[in-house]
């Protein structure tokens, strides 16, 4: 089935779609990007009590307009490091009163955990001058990916270009907050609250070329920084070394390469026994403001120092078994769908039953309606089956819900139904629930979809 013409831009990443899709995984196997049907990037990761690594990024929104539009939070998890669950959206810019009344910029976030509360932590600004208003804001809630609150911003730190918030709980039960942008990087002690400072913050120093994407880690007693320089065109991440969480720091240099991405940003965790680095690159859409997340080994050498990460295309080896099928998932065929727009439900032999083609006309549609979001409602995961012989994209929307758009990865051909793109929504309660996929963006077959609520 042919692709429609497109418009040069749309044409040109789908085209980087194709060339990316080679690097797709089944289920338990790794790939780079391991997040592929939604852009994220700045990706923040830890590893609570339930023994699962959580990673919390921020939200590419496509279509871009700089940065200006990233919003909608969504937090992922995982117990191999290659098989992710996505935990649905977590927090968005309508649901923070203090933010600016147009939205968006919800920048690079971290979380942290105390005493039975999860903390986020994002960077909002608070006026339409957007750089000269930035605050560190605060949202709880009992769990750790769902349910979080306003809390309001911790006072005392902000002001123009300081973003990305890092929060680092030392062993000894305190924790610390860091933060920074525009070359300036700054660090306070937080009281027990996680939300009021303890002291003032001070600049930390010793940092060379530092432009922003604070993390802190320790490893053997010592504390390291990790940060964003300002290598032209392509930052680069640096690190430095101190015998306390704020410094005075010793400069390392440079341990992660660009990632062809003109910025950087990354996360380091310890996961059952293993070292690991989160990044970003712009391997799925070749923009830079459409970034999706990596993870790689991080070694380190006898001193203490940290080898060169080695950015790979199939990211790092399973640690635990792959995850079996859910037996919850409910499964919603072409034939009980309504197509419109030029969409098409044609017979395939191989499975006795339909599936949906010409997606790729503009206006094309395919709903499902009276989908079940069972007793109580609440968050449910939607996975597409799919073929595509190209790069393409499709548009979702639940329940009038603009959910934008969703990355269906190349397969190779049209008649090799290997595609997976999932993404968690809201639903009601009740079988009175309406799933709309737009097409219009690229050439994909449909096979099915499955409908899973979250445990």
């Amino acid at each position: 089935m042919p692709t429609a013409v497109l418009p040069r831009k749309i044409a040109r990443n789908l085209a980087i779609l194709v060339c990316v899709a080679a690097f797709g995984a089944l289920p338990g196997e790794a790939a780079n990007p391991f997040i592929t049907t939604i852009y994220t990037a700045d990706p923040s990761a830890h590893v609570w009590s339930d023994g699962r690594l959580y990673v919390y990024p921020s939200r590419d929104m496509d279509p871009p307009r700089g940065c200006d539009l990233m919003d909608h939070y969504h937090t992922f998890s995982t117990d191999n490091m290659v098989d992710w669950r996505d935990e649905g959206e977590i927090l968005n810019s309508s649901q923070v009163p203090w933010g600016r009344k147009e939205g968006g910029f919800m920048w690079a976030p971290d979380a942290a955990y105390r005493n039975g509360i999860y903390y986020f932590y994002f960077p909002h600004p608070s006026e339409t001058k957007w750089n000269d208003s930035w605050k560190i804001g605060v949202a709880t809630s009992t769990r750790p990916t769902s349910g979080f609150k306003d809390a309001g911003y911790i006072k005392g730190v902000g002001g123009f270009a300081m973003i990305d918030p890092a929060v680092f709980m030392d062993t000894d039960g305190h924790a610390y907050l860091y933060y920074g942008g525009g070359g300036h990087c700054a660090g306070v002690k937080l009281k027990p609250d996680m939300t009021e400072i303890d002291g003032q913050p001070q600049p930390m120093t010793g940092l060379i070329d530092f432009h922003e994407a604070t993390w802190v880690f320790k490893r053997n007693g010592v504390y390291y920084l990790t940060y964003a320089d300002n290598h032209p065109g392509n930052n680069q991440m640096q690190y430095a070394t101190s015998p306390g969480p704020l410094g005075p720091w010793t400069a390392r240099g440079v341990y992660l390469l660009s990632t062809g991405c003109d910025t950087t940003h990354g996360s380091v965790v310890e996961y059952k026994g293993q070292w690991y680095q989160f990044y970003h690159n712009k391997s799925i859409s070749g923009q830079g403001n459409l970034r999706s997340m990596c993870v790689d080994k991080l070694e380190f050498n006898n001193d203490g120092s940290i080898r060169t990460v080695v950015q790979t295309r199939t990211g790092p080896p399973p640690v635990g078994p792959a995850d079996p099928p859910n037996s919850n998932a409910v499964r919603y065929d072409a034939t009980t769908a309504t197509v419109g727009g030029g969409a098409t439900v044609e017979g395939d032999a191989s499975t006795g039953g339909g599936r949906i083609h010409n997606l790729h006309l503009a206006g094309s549609s395919v709903q499902w309606s009276n989908v079940s979001g069972g007793t109580s409602g609440g968050r449910a995961t939607i996975d597409l089956y799919y073929a595509a012989q190209g790069g393409a994209k499709i548009h979702l929307e639940v329940n009038e819900t603009d959910y934008s758009f969703l990355n269906t990865l190349s397969t190779g051909d049209w008649s090799k139904y290997t595609g997976h793109s999932y993404l968690t929504v809201l639903l009601k309660p009740g079988n009175g629930n309406v799933i709309k996929l737009g097409g219009g963006y690229g050439g994909i077959n449909l096979d099915h979809i499955t409908v899973t609520p979250m445990p």
